[in-house]
């Protein structure tokens, strides 16, 4: 049977031949998969080597293709997934991350003629790097090495030149109609989304039952199929398809009809590759589950996003392969502007542990490869900071043997590091912590999972939460798979186990009634009250819900602090602290034991060193502000009325002063409260900053005092800005000259003998001259028994009345 791809077989094969790379643009159902790889057959030497990203897909197309060659699989065609393979002589097909094993082992892909990245626009970060590392192995090892990559919906220009201006091939493919269907109105909010998409499948059996032929419906999972399989109540066969299902099974929904009406219920797992017979119909529902970094289980977990356009329209189009087909979407058409154009690349959004391990191992540091989107510096440096607590990593971001173990390992290297550690008895636990919770709405303890995996009957017997039997007996199959895997037990406890694998993630209660945690890595977290775990003092939480505040606590377990001690000997540090206490108002001196931002033991320190006490009664003044005694207030306004005459002292305003602690530190020895630092006279801390020479300088042009004729000495005011004084009138008789401090002159305030200002003045001769004679007829009835004479120049100072009688 002719495909559309055939028509370009001839091109492709002769760009590969000429330039030993090339784009191929198909869109599904053009054949790409299947026809590519045995076209190639005649003129690549060597074995095809293609990549496709999911399991199904990768048994799919290598079953198909013997099939087209009549011979039986294992023969030319080949396969090979994660846990199982069936070895071919000139193809192989297998999913992503097998590729990346097979170049670190052989960067040279020794015996490998071509390889094919199919499906390429889902953008896989395995894709990603897998592209990278290989055409680095074509550039510095193997220049005759062919390199393909293929595509449906991917923008080809970039690819081509990420390839050096590798030729693009482009299939138009062969497509009847499709009509499209939306809903009349946006879908309520609070909607849910399997009654929604249950009604719309029903409605579409319904609608076209003359046409016949496949319903294929997309929903974003397995939990979704399963709960609308449930309300479906049509006259057709119901077939699930999904990735976790067992192969037999998936077969099924690969198989032709027969004649009678099916209904598939896919995930995207029927976007691309696989062929489902005899679709005439799609329902869209609209969503897709992709992998995303989840900062509450410091992994890459899946979550349900609304679909691309590109997306929408590749699933569209399953229903026009056959025949003209109707594609009813779930969701208004106004809707269909707001939908992105294409979904994000993995590389982009997605844990980059992984890729920080095998960057490593490829001794990159991922800069010098070429990434079609780079990854984010700041989420690789993350990544990296991660595996070097796992010791996958030294010091300079060198791998280590425990990394080379761990990379081979189909696990986070979170949960490798465990098994590594803890051996062939954190198997279920690796397996549980990887899979989405089989006991959802069940209390957060960890080891209630553990009871179910291993004895189903016995949990329940004695818990009544519900359990996931699909999910638990895949956790089930890879806990036997990774028990293989791993070494001897260490006879470690769970708790111990997921310490092993968060050690950011151990939580010590804080103290108070709410279980309330903070963890090693400097976050806080809570339980739900009443969960039975909110009594333990350690705990090690596996599942967050990523509150970037306080998270709320899925799943944990608890652990022991001699567990700790024992697994993280190295990383328990302690430190003297001395500080002050802002809830206690005073110095605390205290030997803590720490583990990250955990205190595991916290004492008084009966010998502090008087200097770390000083510097934390600093502390205690920069968060309560300095108090200043009237004479320290003096002496700091004189400092700043002429600062450049003492040197290099900088500014004496409070925020200056407490920005530097050594001027006061030894003025601090025996404060320990906040009242002590309250009484603390700031006076004699200042002199000594400025020091003798600088006093002198200071007394010289800005003095304590200004002396009147008397020889009396009065404080001078220097907080405002000009420094002044006040004393009785008649104490500056005879004075003719205005007194002056530095090259200001001195503001005068006169006070009448019952010292009340009668005066202010800067000029005194002025006065004298001027308003004086005003003043003296004001204050003669006044005062009669004190001198007013007519010319205060002529008269003596005094500052006492005249004698009675006179």
């Amino acid at each position: 049977m002719q495909l559309p791809i055939d028509a370009v077989l001839p091109d492709l094969t002769a760009a590969l031949a000429a330039h030993g790379r090339a784009v191929l643009m198909a869109p599904p159902g053009a054949g790409k998969t299947t026809r590519v790889p045995l076209a190639l057959l005649p003129v690549i030497p060597g074995r095809i080597t293609m990549l496709e990203p999911r399991r199904l897909a990768a048994r799919a197309a290598a079953e198909r293709m013997a099939e087209t060659l009549g011979e039986p699989l294992g023969r030319t065609v080949g396969y090979r997934i994660r846990g199982e393979a069936v070895p071919g002589a000139r193809i192989e097909v297998v999913t992503e991350g097998i590729l990346t094993r097979m170049i670190q082992s052989d960067p040279g892909l020794s015996g490998i003629g071509c390889v094919i990245f199919d499906e390429f626009h889902e953008r896989s970060l395995n894709a990603d790097l897998g592209l990278a590392l290989t055409w680095e192995a074509r550039q510095a090892l193997r220049p005759d090495l062919a390199l393909l990559v293929m595509s449906a919906t991917l923008d080809a220009e970039p690819v081509a030149a990420l390839m050096e201006g590798a030729p693009v091939i482009r299939s138009e493919g062969r497509a009847f109609p499709v009509e499209t269907r939306w809903l009349s109105r946006p879908l309520p909010a609070g909607a849910r989304l399997v009654p929604e998409a249950a009604r719309l499948i029903v409605q579409a059996e319904a609608e076209t039952r003359a046409m016949g032929g496949t319903i294929l419906a997309f929903l974003p999972g397995e939990g979704e199929i399963r709960r609308v399989q449930a309300m479906l109540d049509v006259r057709a066969e119901i077939l699930p398809l999904y990735g976790a299902m067992d192969f037999k099974a998936q077969r099924a929904a690969l198989q032709p009809a027969g004649g009678e009406r099916r209904i598939v219920l896919a995930t995207a797992i029927a976007e691309t590759s696989l062929t489902i017979p005899d679709v005439k119909v799609v329902v869209d529902a609209g969503r897709a589950r992709r992998a995303r970094f989840d900062p509450g289980s410091g992994m890459s977990r899946l979550v349900t996003e609304r679909v691309s356009r590109a997306e929408a329209e590749q699933r569209r189009g399953r229903a026009g392969r056959v025949a003209p087909g109707i594609c009813y979407r779930m969701w208004a058409r106004a809707e269909e502007g707001a939908l992105p154009a294409f979904a994000p690349p993995e590389i982009a959004v997605a844990d980059l542990a992984g890729l920080a391990l095998e960057l490593a191992i490829w001794g990159s540091d991922g800069r010098d490869l070429a990434f079609l989107t780079p990854p984010p510096g700041a989420a690789l440096s993350e990544a990296r900071g991660l595996l070097r607590d796992l010791g996958a990593l030294d010091a300079g971001d060198r791998i280590t043997d425990h990394g080379r173990r761990l990379a081979p390992l189909p696990l986070h290297p979170r949960l490798g590091h465990m098994l590594v550690t803890a051996g062939r008895e954190a198997a279920d636990l690796a397996a549980l912590m990887a899979e989405r919770d089989p006991l959802a709405g069940a209390p957060a303890d960890l080891t209630l999972r553990l009871a179910a995996i291993r004895d189903l009957r016995a949990y329940q017997d004695r818990h009544p939460w519900p359990v996931n039997q699909g999910v638990l007996h895949h956790i089930r199959d890879e806990a036997k798979r990774l028990r293989r895997m791993a070494g001897e037990g260490a006879g470690l406890s769970p708790g111990a186990m997921a310490a092993l694998a968060y050690p950011d993630r151990i939580g010590l209660r804080r103290k108070g009634e709410q279980p309330r945690y903070v963890l090693s890595g400097g976050k806080g977290a809570v339980l739900p009250e009443g969960d039975a775990l909110a009594a333990r003092r350690l705990i090690v939480a596996t599942d967050l819900d990523g509150d970037a505040r306080e998270a709320r606590i899925r799943m944990a377990v608890a652990v022991e602090e001699d567990e700790i001690r024992a697994l993280f000997p190295d990383r328990i540090e302690t430190a003297e602290l001395v500080e002050w206490s802002r809830r206690d108002n005073r110095v605390l001196a205290r030997r803590q034991e720490r583990f990250g931002a955990l205190v595991l033991a916290d004492r008084a320190l009966d010998d502090p060193d008087p200097q770390a006490l000083a510097r934390a009664a600093f502390d205690g003044l920069r968060a309560n502000g300095l108090s200043w005694s009237p004479g320290a207030a003096r002496l700091r306004a004189r400092i700043a009325l002429i600062p450049d005459l003492i040197g290099n002292l900088g500014p004496v305003d409070d925020e200056s002063l407490l920005s530097d602690p050594d001027w006061l530190l030894p003025w601090l020895g025996k404060a320990r409260t906040l009242a002590d630092l309250r009484a603390l006279d700031l006076t004699e801390a200042l002199k000594a900053r400025i020091g003798w020479d600088g006093q002198r300088r200071l007394d010289q042009a800005a003095p304590a005092h200004f002396v009147t004729p008397l020889g009396r000495k009065v404080p001078i005011d220097y907080d405002h800005e000009t420094p002044s004084v006040e004393l009785r009138l008649q104490e500056l008789f005879g004075l003719s000259r205005h007194p002056v401090v530095g090259n200001r002159p001195l503001r005068i305030t006169m006070l009448s003998p019952g010292g009340k200002p009668i005066a202010v003045t800067t000029d005194l001769p002025g006065f004298w001259a001027g308003s004086y004679g005003e003043v003296r007829k004001d204050m003669r009835g006044r005062y009669p028994r004190h001198p007013w004479p007519e010319n205060p120049l002529e008269a003596d100072p005094t500052t006492r009345a005249k004698p009675c009688g006179t």
